[in-house]
């Protein structure tokens, strides 16, 4: 019997095309692999968000072929840089094309070659309609569209993924409810953006939240980055969709950068004002709010002066993770044809950034030291002890628990990263 393994690299979304594909592979008859050694073909479902996150999928990939694996690769890069996947694999298949996976295998055991990229614009595929391989758990991957409504000129995520297309609201319920059903405990809510969801299908992330909020039982869902020009349409009632006590707190609103002429570059249609705005209101409503953003550095066109005011943005709005990453162009954009800055500068300015976002989380986590928190436990920890996720999605480390349980507990110590929870 052939055996498979298949290897999810970047987002939560791929996470759940992996688990698809898994599904597709086992119905058609193939054995799943747990590890890539034991395995006759590995499954490569690239990420490309970044160049460096293109050179490890590149590494990766030829790395399993000169070990005498067949390959088959998948994912994001299969569109970004098609160029960059070595020669040698046994098939290659779009993000639309995931479905094709077990006829990709079988034409490879035939001496033959499937490449499923090329017209994937018109494949309206619905994944949610595909199969998914339930694993052992606490969280459970929803994804709830895929796509975009943005044309940033730095991103190449769109050039795989497209241009938004929501899944039916009753599909999600129907996929939440199952997971439910089989245990789980946590939803993760996942797309490209999930603050434009269902504004191609006329509803809206909110009433989405409302109807699965309404679903029986204790569960926690935790929403997925959302862009801040989206929010603004729906801020109102979106933050009443978090008041209930079924949503994390947490938020995921990526600035990218704290100068307005730098964001008209990037494309990103809003503006730092908005972006405080929508960080007000939800602060003054949700209590506990964990914030977390993401900022580039380095981008073509950022001054001394720019720079500055991400940094004065950041003293600000004070939140308690922000994504640092170092610009780098990617094939296709605009923004790589643009006048890059030089190295050094962007490792300088990533360098104070990181020290500034380090310090104020630090900050922002002793205060939590005697609190008591809600904690929704996920299991063994990579850092030792057990991990969970506190009411607004914070990682925090306990002695002992049970995964799936919710309980309360005492912080009795902090990092700049984690919470760590003791007795009392």
């Amino acid at each position: 019997m052939v055996r498979v393994h298949v290897e999810s690299y970047g987002c939560t979304r791929n996470k759940a095309d992996g688990e698809i594909m898994e599904a597709i592979l086992l119905r058609a008859g193939y054995e799943l692999a747990e590890t890539p050694e034991s395995a006759d073909y590995v499954v490569v479902n690239t990420c490309a968000v970044k160049d460096p996150t293109e050179h490890k999928m590149a590494r990766r990939i030829r790395e399993l072929i000169d070990s005498g694996k067949k390959v088959i690769a998948t994912g994001c890069l299969t569109h970004v840089n098609p160029s960059a996947i070595d020669s040698r694999v046994s098939g290659i298949l779009g993000v639309k094309s995931i479905d094709r996976i077990a006829e990709a295998i079988e034409v490879a055991e035939k001496g033959g070659k499937l490449v499923s990229v090329e017209g994937w614009r018109e494949r309206n595929l619905d994944k949610l309609e595909l199969p998914r391989l339930w694993k052992s758990g606490v969280a459970f991957v929803v994804p709830i569209s895929e796509g975009c409504l943005n044309a940033c000129t730095y991103c190449a995520t769109r050039f795989a993924r497209g241009v938004l297309k929501s899944y039916r609201p009753e599909l999600v319920v129907k996929w939440v409810k199952e997971a439910l059903a089989r245990g789980y405990k946590e939803i993760q809510l996942s797309s490209e953006d999930t603050g434009c969801y269902g504004f191609d299908i006329g509803t809206n992330l909110a009433k989405l939240l409302d109807e699965i909020t309404a679903i029986e039982g204790n569960f926690r869902v935790r929403v997925g980055m959302m862009n801040p020009n989206h929010v603004m349409k729906i801020l109102d009632e979106l933050i009443e969709a978090y008041r209930s006590e079924k949503v994390y707190k947490f938020l995921h609103l990526p600035v990218q950068s704290g100068d307005n002429e730098v964001l008209r570059r990037m494309g990103r249609n809003y503006t730092v004002e908005e972006f405080e705005e929508i960080i007000g209101e939800f602060r003054r409503k949700v209590p506990g709010l964990n914030l977390n953003t993401d900022i580039i550095v380095g981008f073509p066109g950022e001054t001394d002066e720019a720079f500055e005011n991400t940094v004065e943005l950041v003293k600000r709005v004070r939140p308690d993770k922000i994504n640092v990453s170092r610009y780098s162009p990617r094939p296709g954009t605009i923004a790589a044809k643009w006048k890059q800055l030089p190295g050094w500068k962007v490792k300088e300015r990533s360098r104070e950034l990181h020290r500034l976002r380090l310090g104020i989380a630090y900050e922002i986590n002793q205060a939590y030291i005697g609190k008591k928190v809600e904690v929704l436990v996920h299991g063994e920890g990579s850092k030792g002890g057990i991990e969970g996720r506190t009411f607004n999605y914070k990682e925090i480390i306990l002695d002992s628990g049970e995964p799936g349980e919710l309980l309360e507990t005492k912080v009795t110590r902090a990092t700049a990263t984690y919470l760590m929870a003791g007795p009392g």
